[in-house]
């Protein structure tokens, strides 16, 4: 008996999502039906007259609609393609070919044109110089050769990327946008893994870079899962790189960086599922990261990928509450705050060491978390041992002395008020791990916006996870994005991560343009690798296009509100709906300015909160500080009052003590700036009123 192979293709899911309710309910139906037997009698497989590909069929949905499906009989082999208007079903299906490709053995869906079959060599080309042997190795079908010659600019590419296969297209946009031939073959041997050769269309759809474009059907839940959402196709299609390292079994800890968009949560919340069906039913895995509302998200997509099993091995907690949970367990219980809730302390202790230092608060509080706490220098002897690179302010040994008085004040207070700092609770948290008697608290652990953890929390990860061992900690980041002043290097923490790194190049979420915009403003900055490294996001692309940034620079803050209120008029006229527009921010003073400006516009607004998820259910413009959409995306953004002193937003003269901590913040504002306008997929506004921001100017 010849066992039944059921695939389906993104290009489906596509055609799906744009189907009234309807014909989707029936369209399911039928799936439901083909999917138990694929050769019933009831299912009419109807010949395509002139179809470039004699294996693809029309199959009835009902009077009006029909699916496009390639069928392979003899091997049990069925992919639904397409599903249509009768017409259009039909127009798609007549000229697309669904083959294995001969050279890389991945099964591919593109569109011959006959009008390029004998087409001469353009003397323009892009691609002149590169012979018929070479492009077959970048994934492209022979028959899109000529295509592929014909090409003479950046848009003429654009509009064959309906036509050609994605991963021949991906290939070919990386020589156009300048990378060699060997660094793009360097990319696909080393980054994607080989696919098996082979005539089998069962076998071809098991290869990695097949399973970017189709899916196989193994179960009904999955099936269900799939059909109810079929835009969020992140659920189901990884890319081969992607795909790689959620399977990939690690001897030790791992780290993948990659720019904005590159899917890096979608890697972690597909490696947390593979992890959680290996563990025993006593295992767990801990998916930590910084915030709070970008957990609750994380949690609830995992929610999409994993049945009710896996999910119970899953534990998504920022690293925050994990440490107050745990040490409430041990009956080790006191108030936990963060940053600028602290400046009545370090002004108190300032004033009780009696020293006269002519530092500010936020020196001392600067100074006792990337020293004191990150090299877990907690006593005075530790301290003037300790190793201040990339502090701006030399420190002589008396001075030391005379800082450490200050420490000692700040730690009496805040025994005495029962209250800590969040890097010393980690610390505490650490020391109370080490006493405890359970030498593993999980199998692995699993970090989203790694960049944003400090030095205190990677040491007490660290010890959260245990001895290394295969598959402990594997961590996923990029300090491009890194918008707190945390900031830690992966060896000293305990963290050895050599050997064991990897990097996204592929931009999913924005447009070229967007992304070329936004790393612009990043340009002539040195970026760490979250170890002892330097990155850089200049491999990085995406493969669509749209509109570049719009910027607009108004007279008074009345001409902003009324461009931002025609525009998203004539957005949500043309079809997009208001919680797929975000509107964000430098401050929570601007969000309540805006909130309550666009109620008397009668325009529905939902706060984004630290503890609050992104409801999709419920309508509304997105409302968020530019720090809150961390980890979001949205269609459409707007970034407002982008204005001198809002961004960078601007503090008083004797609040940086030295050069270095001046820069060092305008780059944590550029990178803020940067994340805003990553968030955007389709369009992103920039606004604001009276003199410009000097982070836009400079553009």
């Amino acid at each position: 008996m010849i066992n039944i192979t059921l695939a389906i293709s993104t290009e489906f899911f596509d055609s799906f999502a744009k189907l009234p309710k309807q014909i989707q309910r029936k369209v399911t139906a039928f799936i439901n039906k083909f999917r138990n037997n694929p050769t019933a009698t009831g299912i009419n497989y109807e010949k395509i007259v002139n179809a470039a590909d004699k294996n693809i069929f029309s199959v009835r949905i009902d009077d009006t609609y029909r699916g496009i499906i390639a069928k392979h009989e003899q091997e049990g082999t069925y992919i639904l393609l397409w599903v249509d208007h009768h017409d259009e079903a039909y127009a798609w299906a007549t000229r697309k070919k669904c083959r294995i490709n001969p050279t890389t053995g991945n099964l591919q869906i593109y569109e011959v044109q006959e009008e390029y079959n004998d087409a001469p060599k353009q003397e323009n080309s892009l691609f002149i110089n590169y012979n018929d042997e070479q492009l077959l190795k970048l994934s492209v079908p022979e028959e899109l050769i000529s295509q592929v010659r014909s090409v003479c600019c950046e848009q003429d590419l654009y509009s064959l990327k309906t036509i050609m296969p994605d991963d021949a297209y991906e290939n070919i946009e990386w020589l156009m946008n300048g990378f060699s031939y060997d660094e793009v073959i360097n990319y696909i041997t080393n980054d994607i893994p080989e696919s098996n050769k082979t005539n089998s269309y069962a076998e071809a759809l098991k290869n990695t870079q097949s399973q970017r474009s189709f899916v196989i059907v193994d179960n009904n839940e999955e099936l269900v899962k799939m059909m109810s959402e079929p835009l969020e196709k992140w659920r189901v299609f990884l890319h081969p790189t992607q795909k790689t390292l959620v399977d990939k079994s690690y001897s030790g800890p791992a780290r993948v960086l990659g720019s904005a968009g590159t899917g890096k949560t979608v890697v972690a919340m597909h490696r947390a599922k593979y992890l959680a069906s290996t563990c025993s039913d006593k295992e767990k895995v801990l998916f930590t990261t910084y915030t709070s509302n970008l957990a609750k998200d994380i949690e609830e997509n995992l929610k999409k990928i994993c049945n009710s099993n896996d999910l119970k091995k899953i534990e998504v907690v920022n690293i925050d509450a994990w440490v107050s949970k745990f040490l409430k367990s041990k009956n080790i219980q006191y108030a936990i705050k963060f940053d600028d809730e602290l400046n009545e302390e370090w002004e108190k202790a300032i004033i009780q060491s009696r020293e006269s230092l002519n530092f500010s608060a936020k020196f001392f509080m600067d100074e006792w978390n990337n020293v004191v706490c990150a090299q877990e220098a907690y006593n005075e002897t530790l301290y003037l041992r300790a190793q201040r690179v990339g502090r701006g302010i030399r420190l002589d040994r008396k001075t030391r002395m005379q800082v450490w008085k200050v420490f000692e004040e700040y730690q009496n207070i805040m025994k005495i008020k029962n209250i800590r700092d969040v890097n010393w609770a980690y610390y505490e948290c650490k020391l109370a791990l080490q006493n405890d008697k359970i030498s593993r608290h999980y199998k692995s652990i699993i970090i989203d916006e790694g960049q944003d953890l400090s030095m205190s929390a990677y040491m007490l990860l660290r010890t959260i996870a245990g001895e290394e061992h295969t598959n402990d900690i594997f961590i996923v980041g990029d300090s491009h994005q890194r918008i707190y002043k945390n900031k830690a290097v992966l060896s000293k923490a305990g963290v050895n991560i050599r050997g064991r790194s990897s990097k996204l190049k592929i931009n999913y979420r924005t447009t070229e343009e967007i992304r070329k915009y936004a790393t612009a403003i990043l340009n002539n900055i040195n970026f760490d690798d979250m170890d002892e490294g330097i990155d850089s996001n200049k491999e990085c692309q995406s493969l669509t296009h749209g509109i570049k940034p719009v910027i607009q620079q108004f007279k008074t803050a009345n001409e902003e509100i009324d461009f931002i209120i025609n525009k998203i008029k004539e957005l949500t006229n043309n079809g997009i709906e208001l919680k797929n527009i975000c509107v964000a921010a430098r401050t929570k003073k601007l969000i309540e300015d805006y909130t309550r400006i666009f109620a008397t516009y009668k325009i529905s607004t939902f706060e984004i909160k630290r503890s609050k998820i992104d409801d999709r259910s419920v309508d509304g413009i997105r409302i968020a500080t530019m720090h809150r959409i961390k980890g979001l995306e949205f269609q459409i953004m707007f970034i407002v009052a982008v204005n001198k002193d809002i961004i960078p937003l601007r503090y008083s003269k004797n609040e940086f003590e030295d050069n270095l901590s001046n820069e060092e913040y305008i780059k944590s504002e550029k990178c803020l700036l940067y994340v805003a306008l990553t968030r955007a997929q389709r369009a992103v506004f920039i606004t604001g009123y009276g003199k410009a921001s000097d982070l836009i100017k400079a553009l």
